[in-house]
């Protein structure tokens, strides 16, 4: 979903069902479903049980017949070792589909980085490959360790944004912390016309553009993205749901709960305005 950095990604599942018996139809099943989620993640989760997350991981619940208890983590780099490893929790409700320190469930969302841009300006980006963002005085806001941030340095923009780095992150060294930087607040940069853009993951930011009181402009950056030695830099991501490596059985309780209720979970996605591309087949 947090970074993909993941925060960008952050990482959040449980089993049951026999097989031939549809997922509601089971009753009476004990165990709880502990799910790791973001104390103040927002738009993903936090402890109010607001975000988009939050919403999905009651679906899953419903349709394991299980009690969903939110265990709630603050530094999203400890999110497996501190957590997910520990028992502390049974389920991460997204996760990058390459993330290789959790068992994967199948991708129930793709979505994509968008670049961000005022209606009033008339500005046309799409790729990374486009000139404008070449020119020096085109202010263009990323977070911290994304793919905007390594794209820059592509291109030979990044000293020129570094000001606005360190802005974000209050000045304060990254160098073994974690420094939140709030998407909605590059995003209100570009509507104020500090930044001329901005680029960011799709699903944190979606909620807020629709409330922007400034018409903004969004375009799904096209996954053509290469660094100078011919490496994609990818721009579209699978999100799935992570478990402990070996829980097999609720990852596969999960695959069946994804492909049964694929419709209500990505309605709940279409409804935080967030821009759904077509999810791999097996």
């Amino acid at each position: 979903m947090q970074t993909i950095n993941r925060k960008f990604l952050r990482l959040g599942f449980s089993s049951l069902f026999a097989g031939m018996i549809g997922l509601g139809a089971i009753q009476g099943h004990a165990a709880d479903l502990n799910v790791c989620a973001g104390e103040n993640e927002m738009p993903f989760s936090n402890s109010k049980k607001e975000g988009f997350e939050n919403a999905i991981a009651d679906v899953v619940g419903k349709a394991l017949n299980r009690k969903v208890n939110f265990v709630y983590w603050k530094d999203a780099r400890y999110i497996v070792r501190d957590y997910l490893d520990k028992n502390k929790c049974d389920l991460v409700i997204g996760v990058d589909t390459t993330d290789p320190r959790v068992l994967k469930t199948d991708p129930y969302y793709k979505s994509g980085y968008i670049f961000i841009t005022r209606e009033d300006r008339g500005i046309d980006i799409s790729s990374w490959n486009d000139d404008l963002l070449k020119e020096r005085n085109f202010r263009i806001g990323v977070l911290p360790d994304s793919p905007g941030k390594v794209m820059l340095l592509q291109i030979n923009r990044f000293d020129d944004m570094f000001d606005y780095f360190a802005e974000k992150q209050r000045y304060q060294s990254t160098r073994n912390k974690y420094v939140k930087v709030d998407p909605a607040e590059v995003m209100n940069d570009v509507a104020s016309q500090y930044i001329h853009a901005a680029m960011l993951w799709a699903p944190e930011v979606s909620r807020y553009i629709g409330k922007s009181q400034v018409p903004l402009k969004v375009q799904v950056v096209k996954d053509d993205a290469r660094k100078a030695n011919g490496e994609k830099v990818p721009m579209h991501y699978e999100v799935a749901m992570g478990v402990r490596k070996g829980d097999t059985a609720l990852q596969q309780d999960l695959n069946r709960v994804i492909a049964e209720k694929r419709g209500e979970i990505e309605a709940i996605l279409r409804n935080e305005g967030i821009p759904l591309l077509p999810v791999s087949t097996k």
